[in-house]
């Protein structure tokens, strides 16, 4: 057994984290009503904006950017949304994990990934093993704001609109956890532009003839042109789903902040107890000897009398 010493010394250290780790615990309990408000807040709004992009993409033939890329142009754009601080479980870890896995996929498809990073503990990350990163922003990670996620879609536009001799990219792509609830967050990879067209699961099976489908399509009229309306909307519609993955990643990473440290509260706790009872094992056994020791002493002097 370890001298009690040592495990006094270990469990006012132990309590000291485990109080620490319940005021980080209280602190995210505290902000993720509102992280998680905001986030649902603005996703009508994206859904909304998507949808409409995404009609009109399938529907109309266009050869806008927003719908088409240079396929001649192996270079990508990849951002991935990673936390400022630690004390949230995996939640940073999966994010460049997912990241990794990404680029690698890119790069076996012959593309030259662009590396953009949110978020200190990404940046730090890539900067240590001397990653050549495209731009990088650090601050708020928690409670981000529009001024972040315009900052983040204008760098990202400027390079899907450059040309390919000027380092322009032919797809945007973001790395970010999607909040489903405070127990469950989930890594996405989601491309931006050009726009994926995600068939629909219709409720009602049977068949669909194209002359059905067709009467279905929407009509358009642009004006004053295609070509004008589009270059308002995709920035806009860039900015919105930036925006929403911002919020839905700060909901995330609250949630897994709270959930950790809430784990490591009880795992502080369950470890104070072990070293309570061992100190105690160590006191008792310690009483124990010193009492034999008396009573041989005892019986000692008593033996000599005689």
């Amino acid at each position: 057994m370890g001298s009690q010493l040592a495990l006094k010394s270990r469990i006012a250290s132990t309590g000291s984290l485990e109080k620490i780790f319940n005021a980080q615990e209280m602190i995210a309990a505290s902000h993720i009503a509102q992280a998680r408000e905001v986030a649902l807040n603005a996703k009508p709004y994206t859904d909304a904006i998507f949808d409409a992009v995404q009609t009109l993409v399938a529907h109309t033939h266009i050869t806008h950017p927003i719908a088409k890329s240079n396929e001649d142009n192996p270079q990508v754009a990849v951002l991935s949304l990673t936390a400022d601080r630690g004390m949230a479980g995996a939640y940073t870890s999966s994010i460049l994990r997912e990241t990794e896995d990404l680029l690698n996929r890119l790069e076996a498809k012959g593309k030259k990934p662009q590396l953009y990073v949110y978020g200190r503990r990404g940046v730090t990350y890539y900067k240590y093993r001397n990653y050549d990163l495209a731009q990088t922003w650090e601050g708020d990670t928690e409670k981000p704001g529009v001024e972040v996620a315009d900052a983040i879609s204008r760098a990202l536009m400027d390079a899907y609109m450059k040309p390919e001799e000027e380092g322009g990219v032919s797809e945007l792509y973001i790395v970010y956890t999607e909040f489903i609830n405070m127990v469950v967050q989930k890594v996405r990879v989601l491309r931006m532009l050009p726009v994926e067209i995600v068939q629909m699961e219709h409720e009602e099976a049977g068949p669909t003839t194209s002359e059905q489908a067709e009467s279905a399509m929407p009509l358009y009229a642009f004006e004053p042109s295609l070509e004008e309306v589009l270059d308002v909307v995709m920035p806009k519609y860039v900015r919105s789903r930036i925006h929403e993955c911002l919020l839905e990643a700060a909901a995330s990473e609250v949630a897994c902040r709270q959930n950790a440290m809430h784990t490591a509260t009880e795992n502080a706790r369950n470890l104070i107890e072990d070293l309570t009872r061992k100190l105690n094992a160590s006191r008792q056994a310690s009483i124990t000897q010193e009492l034999t020791e008396i009573i041989g002493s005892a019986d000692a002097l008593s033996n000599k009398e005689e």
